[in-house]
């Protein structure tokens, strides 16, 4: 079953991509990391929350894929987060919580923007059980 593009599953998709990209640029223009941005964030806690408000709707069309991809990226981004703190503890674990952080971060940038060009294409978002 195809989505409608003026449907508001789209456009929730849409707005969840521009909110955690406003997540994104808010950790890139100040002292915080990407990733703590973009997990702590207002913007990427209302996306998040919106993710599973419409994700039901989006159920059997190509958004229910985007919808899986943008919730995966704020829990995993999470977990990357808990990994990089629960390393830093010990100031010999600092570089490498450091590196953690900034690789997650990187990561974030390229899995917001591959969806969200896909979406503009209409197209599903990569699922890695399909």
């Amino acid at each position: 079953m195809a989505a409608d593009t003026a449907s508001p599953p789209v456009t929730i998709a849409h707005a969840v991509y521009a909110l955690h990209t406003a997540s994104i640029l808010i950790g890139l223009s100040s002292a915080a990391f990407i990733v703590t941005a973009f997990v702590f964030g207002l913007p990427s806690i209302v996306a998040v929350i919106l993710n599973y408000m419409y994700r039901d709707e989006a159920r059997g069309t190509f958004l229910e894929s985007h919808f899986r991809w943008q919730i995966r990226s704020f829990w995993f981004a999470l977990l990357w987060i808990v990994v990089a703190v629960a390393i830093g503890i010990t100031i010999i674990g600092l570089p490498v919580a450091w590196a953690i952080a900034v690789g997650t971060g990187l990561w974030l940038i390229y899995r917001i923007a591959r969806g969200w060009l896909l979406l503009k294409e209409h197209k599903p978002a990569p699922i890695a059980d399909r």
